[in-house]
């Protein structure tokens, strides 16, 4: 069984209309199976609301971006941050440095990867993606 894994970094791409949204849209959208960290929402939201307070006039693309986000993630399969992923997270990744928030969500797509075999993980960022084919993880992006 396939599931891809949106990790926050992609998610604020989207919700926010960044580069490469649309793709970003399209294949969450397409997948029967999306999954994340509850974390990522939390990341997603305080981003909306540091929007929000940076700049007030951007009180209407945060609110685009609240609504989509809560739309979209309730079909989602959320793990919380359980002692398994912290146990995992403490551990060193093939490559480091990596941050505890990053450290957090490739302890949460490993846990996945135990019942989903065919996951792979919709990220930009540079220290998850560099660990994910050590870890035996794909890459939604293959260009990425």
């Amino acid at each position: 069984m396939s599931a891809l894994y949106v990790e926050t970094s992609s998610l604020l791409r989207w919700i926010f209309g960044e580069d490469l949204a649309g793709r970003v849209a399209s294949l969450i959208g397409s997948t029967p199976n999306p999954v994340s960290s509850a974390l990522s929402l939390l990341e997603a939201h305080r981003a909306i609301i540091r929007v929000r307070s940076l700049d007030p006039a951007a009180g209407a693309a945060a609110r685009r971006a609240d609504e989509l986000l809560t739309r979209v993630s309730g079909r989602w399969t959320l793990a919380e941050v359980s002692q398994e992923i912290r146990t995992r997270a403490a551990r060193a990744f093939p490559v480091e440095p990596v941050r505890t928030l990053d450290a957090l969500h490739l302890a949460t797509a490993l846990e996945f990867g135990k019942v989903y075999p065919n996951l792979s993980v919709l990220t930009f960022d540079r220290r998850i993606l560099a660990n994910l084919e050590p870890l035996g993880l794909a890459c939604a992006l293959t260009d990425a």
